[in-house]
């Protein structure tokens, strides 16, 4: 069978996708219909299947995704230049979803080797934070980075070294967990072996904003301290600052009113001397380590897996290979009784409705619809808008408009009902899926993605970003295979084969699934991992003051 030049994404569109470059006068044969190209279309964009005067409705993915604002012959282009942004309206939940999971049999007993933390979430990796509780500390932290990295065998250090030296001989010389040619051999390697890493976030927070920004960063470094992927923490806090400790332990709480797991906390105002506090902390968190050590990985379910869902660098291939795998995956955990996450609420722009009537119940899809226009209205009032989204680069490999791109990027949720609409920066609480209001930035959305709980983040991408994550592993999904060639150095998994007519996405979601469970289990490291991606970005929504 002849792979088709272009491809119709649904049976309500007016336009067809080229899937290879084509050239002018070219006839394209689609579904009976002959189409005489009038121009050169390069592969991922669009032309008409009709005539399009001005003011017509362009349609793809089953909605409304721009108008014509020149008139587009049958077998036109599609340009920034004829086409402007343009969606469909939404309101409240009118259908009630009907659907019929994935067969996921073959993986009901299929399990990952995580980390069992005591709350009942189990992690993929196991790291040892420490953050600041405001910009002050950033200074402090990288400090610490300095005495611990090197002597680990994690990084490159510099200040302090002396302290961690002798902690770890008398750790050598005393430790019952080191027996015999151990003793001789650790230096060789990491000491803690079943300490992934210590990870060291800065950030430019926690004061001189609004008293919102700096809770809803306590929030967001409350769900890095909770989340699975993480043994400990250790904070620093100037004393004085708007993100006070106290709000921290609060936000902490609303997550895990027992917290189980140790939250070092020092604070430089009361201490006096930066190099007492520093010592201290150097000593208390090194006990940690030794503690965080004792983990072991065991097996759990699938259904312990939370995924987050993003796209970056998108193209015009997005929404027709990787998305829909990821979308695939997503209905597939849900099935499983596992959690997924979508966000980037600018990106959903103009697939509103079909989100709203998929949500579980009417509480969910009314909160969606106030965050979404909240957040519509927050853009325009500094004379923006979703319509603004996107990229030079999104234009130039066929995303045309806002809902354009958006149609795809929506296609990463699947199709399974939406169980919570969660508000930045909530921590996950149903299984199945969950919208979550995020900004489309990369590291923004990634960031919150994380620190709602996210234990393996999918990150779909055309034009190729390097984007990672600290605590959380980034698996990087091409959507054609020239990319996946091209830069290879940060893409995990390809998925040009559906563009190519090579893999199906039933095939390649097997495929995506079978390299989360491999990197859940520390059995495989993504490229974001190996390049030490460890991009940190809070959302501030609020205005410096």
């Amino acid at each position: 069978m002849t792979h088709p030049k272009a491809i119709q994404l649904d049976a309500r569109d007016n336009v067809l996708v080229a899937l290879a470059d084509l050239p002018s006068g070219d006839e394209v044969s689609y579904s009976g219909d002959l189409y005489r190209l009038t121009m050169a279309i390069p592969a991922k964009q669009k032309f008409a299947m009709r005539d399009f005067p001005i003011g017509s409705e362009i349609v793809m993915y089953g909605v409304t995704v721009g108008r014509a604002r020149e008139p587009i012959a049958r077998g036109g282009l599609l340009t920034t230049s004829n086409v402007v942004h343009d969606a469909a309206g939404f309101s409240s939940k009118h259908v009630d979803l009907t659907w019929t999971a994935p067969d996921v049999s073959r993986w009901e007993n299929k399990t990952f080797n995580g980390y069992h933390r005591a709350d009942g979430q189990v992690g993929t990796r196991n790291y040892w934070l420490v953050i600041p509780l405001v910009f002050c500390e950033n200074r402090n932290v990288d400090a610490l980075r300095e005495a611990f990295e090197e002597e680990l065998g994690y990084g490159k250090p510099k200040l302090y070294r002396e302290q961690v030296r002798a902690l770890l001989h008398e750790y050598r010389e005393t430790s019952a967990d080191l027996q015999g040619a151990d003793r001789q051999n650790v230096a060789a390697d990491r000491i803690f072996p079943n300490v992934d890493g210590i990870k060291f976030l800065l950030h430019q927070g926690g004061c001189g904003g609004t008293r919102d920004d700096s809770r809803a960063l306590c929030g967001l470094l409350a769900g890095y301290i909770h989340h699975p992927n993480v043994t400990g923490a250790t904070v620093l806090s100037l004393g004085c600052q708007n993100a006070q400790v106290a709000d921290l332990f609060e936000e902490l709480g609303k997550r895990d009113p027992s917290l189980a797991k140790p939250v070092l906390v020092f604070d430089q105002q009361k201490s006096g001397l930066e190099s007492d506090m520093l010592s201290e902390a150097i000593r208390q968190t090194f006990r940690g380590l030794v503690e965080a050590n004792k983990a072991e990985r065991k097996p759990a379910p699938l259904s312990k897996l939370t995924v987050g869902l993003k796209c970056g660098g998108s193209d015009g291939f997005s929404g027709i290979s990787a998305n829909p795998a990821v979308g695939r995956v997503s209905d597939m955990l849900a099935a499983l009784g596992g959690k997924s996450i979508l966000s980037e609420f600018p990106e959903l722009c103009g697939s509103e409705q079909n989100l709203i009537d998929r949500c579980a119940d009417e509480k969910s899809a009314d909160r969606f619809i106030q965050l979404m226009r909240s957040y519509q209205a927050r853009a325009r009032a500094v004379n923006s808008g979703f319509e603004m989204n996107p990229s030079p680069g999104n234009i130039r490999d066929g995303l045309l408009t806002d809902a354009m791109k958006s149609a795809g990027a929506a296609r990463k949720g699947g199709t399974s009902p939406v169980n919570d609409v969660l508000d930045y920066p909530e921590y996950v609480r149903s299984s199945g899926l969950s919208l979550q209001c995020t900004p489309g930035n990369d590291v923004e959305c990634v960031t919150a993605q994380t620190g709602a709980g996210a234990n393996i983040v999918l990150f779909t991408t055309g034009l190729g970003t390097p984007t990672g994550n600290p605590i959380t592993p980034v698996i990087k999904l091409s959507t054609n295979t020239k990319l996946a060639q091209r830069m290879s150095d940060i893409i995990d998994i390809d998925t040009g084969p559906i563009i190519d007519g090579h893999s199906t996405i039933e095939e390649m979601g097997d495929s995506i699934l079978e390299l989360i469970v491999s990197v859940a289990s520390g059995e495989t490291h993504t490229k974001a991992e190996s390049l030490r991606q460890d991009d940190f970005i809070p959302w501030k929504r609020g205005v410096s003051l």
